[in-house]
């Protein structure tokens, strides 16, 4: 929700619904979880599909088992000085380097902070290393334009890891740019008094932005089995959109966009490359659903699926990488709709890699 309303008095739920189940009923989720503060983004675990993890308006992270009925919580951060003082926009698992059977949650907040919690006894998630984007630390291109490099800077509202260096993972913020960030990174941020844990300052490199606030990044889960790679690779790309309407294809090796593509007169919340086709992702807007298929169209969406009947904004978005064909969508409403698609969009071409190579090197030149 995007208006004034006082969220952080709204009640709120998590609700679970089982696509396999025979007596499957859309009005009737098969587990409402009463949430205390506003749930703003939501992660289940990669091989424990009974745990889903939350990021709250409060700023905390609840971590929830769905197949305890009585009292699903069974972590949390609580309200500590190490966590978030705002939003939390995203919540990603994260596996535990050192524990091999435990995992990590990251979480990434408009306060700038991007913290990666671990499991302690008794319920709670304790902060285990952090980031912090500082608009001072940002290392920024001469080729860029001089913004305002205010707090607008640094909240960050989405992240996305690179699918080929678990250490390099894109961030969106509100003051319009993509960062590329690095989780081994040593400089210290400028002090942030009250964390527990000392926060490092991640970011590498400030690209080309948006007119207004970056909401959703997404890396390419693409890459050719060869170690011949000249840039730009697939695996070097990412995707970016936001508040002007405007979907980017980059490279993270340079600053300014392959690729910007004018998609709504209304904002972008949500862009999600495709698991299973290197030329096909989908967007969320202002208007509905929008699919893109550039070995079609480099201009405008394939596909443009409207949601509901009154000019609806669908928020969120997300690709089923195990029933490819499923496409889910959340909207303003607060109703999710699961789109069946063809198989031309979930079947890729013979030389489908060879041609993203191909538009992203063509571009570059």
């Amino acid at each position: 929700r995007l208006d004034d309303g006082d969220w952080s008095t709204q009640k709120s739920y998590v609700c679970t619904w089982n696509l396999d189940r025979r007596g499957l009923n859309p009005q009737h989720p098969d587990l409402v979880v009463d949430v205390p503060s506003s749930v703003m983004c939501l992660a289940f675990h990669p091989s424990q599909p009974a745990l889903i993890a939350g990021g709250l308006y409060s700023g905390e992270l609840v971590v929830w088992d769905t197949s305890r009925t009585e009292d699903p919580v069974i972590w949390r951060t609580g309200m500590t000085d190490d966590t978030h003082t705002d939003p939390v926009y995203q919540v990603n698992w994260l596996p535990d380097t050192k524990h091999r059977n435990h995992s990590q949650l990251l979480s990434v907040g408009t306060d700038g902070k991007i913290l990666v919690w671990r499991e302690e006894r008794e319920g709670r998630l304790a902060l285990a290393e952090g980031f912090a984007i500082v608009a001072q630390q940002i290392p920024r291109s001469t080729r860029l334009k001089k913004m305002a490099w205010g707090e607008a800077a640094v909240g960050v509202t989405s992240l996305s890891f690179s699918h080929f260096d678990p250490a390099v993972f894109v961030v969106g913020v509100e003051g319009g740019y993509s960062l590329r960030c690095c989780t081994v990174a040593q400089t210290p941020a400028l002090p942030r008094p009250g964390a527990s844990v000392p926060l490092r300052a991640p970011a590498e490199l400030a690209f080309a932005p948006h007119a207004g606030p970056v909401y959703s990044v997404s890396c390419s889960p693409f890459h050719r089995q060869s170690c011949f790679l000249f840039p730009p690779s697939p695996r070097n790309l990412f995707l970016s959109c936001g508040t002007d309407g405007q979907v980017h294809l980059h490279s993270m090796l340079q600053t300014q966009p392959l690729l910007a593509l004018q998609l709504s007169k209304k904002y972008l919340f949500c862009v999600c490359w495709s698991p299973v086709r290197p030329l096909v992702f989908a967007a969320a807007s202002g208007e509905g659903v929008h699919l893109f298929d550039l070995s079609r169209s480099m201009q405008k969406p394939t596909v443009s699926l409207k949601q509901s009947v009154s000019d609806c904004p669908v928020y969120c978005l997300e690709f089923n990488t195990k029933h490819t064909r499923l496409l889910a969508a959340g909207d303003a409403a607060g109703t999710v709709k699961v789109w069946q698609l063809s198989s031309d969009f979930t079947e890729q071409g013979p030389r489908e890699m060879s041609h993203l190579e191909q538009l992203a090197s063509e571009i570059m030149d």
